[in-house]
């Protein structure tokens, strides 16, 4: 499970609760303020994009919480044990392996060699398959920037609100002086809550689903990789030795020392 979103979240409240003081949070509260921008930022939202797309963001914020899915040193070591199969009993040994597995494209993958289909189509059909589901997920993460867009936005419109009606108090007689407070509080909260919106949920929001889309491409790159090499019938040793090369050099050292040590 990955905690970071949520710990980000609940720490930056704090931090900003702590800098207004509590004895003050009473002043920050306003319905109206929280109905235009919430209420206006999720109507633009829904009005920019089909229901299709939208029906996605529930699962995002599964995605957000869910640990870590696309393990790359497993990846290789189950490729590796492929090319030693392969290298043995041929490529159709492959085909109880690919059988088992679980995630599709990897199996995908896998029965395109066991069915001698020439490596040139593989990478074609494989690479195309990435390049698609890149571009579904950065849809998804691009409903969340044009949030954090509409937030920020909603929060001047409501400061407009405020500052037209105290305006309009203004040339009333002295009782009407007594609404210009509340009416300024709602013109400097919307934007506040706008700026804390954007800023502290809907950015970090696609940032994390742009990291998870990364881990994903990585993940399958050395799937194309590993079944292109085994493809052509390369050395294990040799095939783990690039397909490392993909993983920061802290991992490269820990996959390639694990291997020399069971040597």
């Amino acid at each position: 499970m990955d905690i970071t979103s949520i710990l980000g979240v609940l720490i930056g409240a704090a931090l900003i609760v702590q800098g207004i003081g509590f004895d003050k949070l009473g002043n920050f509260w306003d319905p109206a303020s929280i109905l235009i921008v919430v209420g206006g930022s999720l109507a633009a939202v829904i009005a920019s994009y089909p229901l299709n797309k939208l029906k996605s963001m529930g699962k995002h914020m599964g995605m957000l919480m869910s640990g870590k899915k696309f393990e790359a040193a497993s990846t290789i070591d189950q490729l590796i044990d492929m090319a030693q199969i392969a290298r043995k009993n041929g490529l159709l040994a492959l085909e109880e392996k690919a059988n088992a597995l679980q995630d599709p494209f990897f199996k995908q993958a896998v029965m395109l060699v066991v069915d001698a289909v020439e490596a040139e189509k593989v990478r074609e059909m494989l690479e195309g398959s990435v390049d698609n589901m890149a571009a579904r997920h950065e849809d998804c993460a691009g409903i969340w920037d044009k949030a954090s867009a509409f937030a920020p936005a909603f929060g001047m419109i409501g400061t407009l609100v405020g500052l037209i009606n105290m305006l309009k108090g203004l040339n009333l007689d002295a009782g009407g002086a007594s609404d210009i407070g509340e009416n300024m509080s709602v013109a400097m909260i919307t934007t506040f809550y706008g700026c804390i919106l954007a800023n502290l949920l809907f950015s970090p929001i696609a940032k994390k689903l742009r990291i998870r889309n990364e881990e994903e491409i990585l993940y399958k790159q050395l799937i194309i990789e590993g079944v292109l090499g085994i493809q052509t019938g390369d050395n294990p040793k040799s095939l783990k030795e690039r397909l490392v090369t993909f993983l920061d050099t802290k991992q490269q050292l820990k996959l390639l020392e694990s291997e020399s040590g069971g040597e």
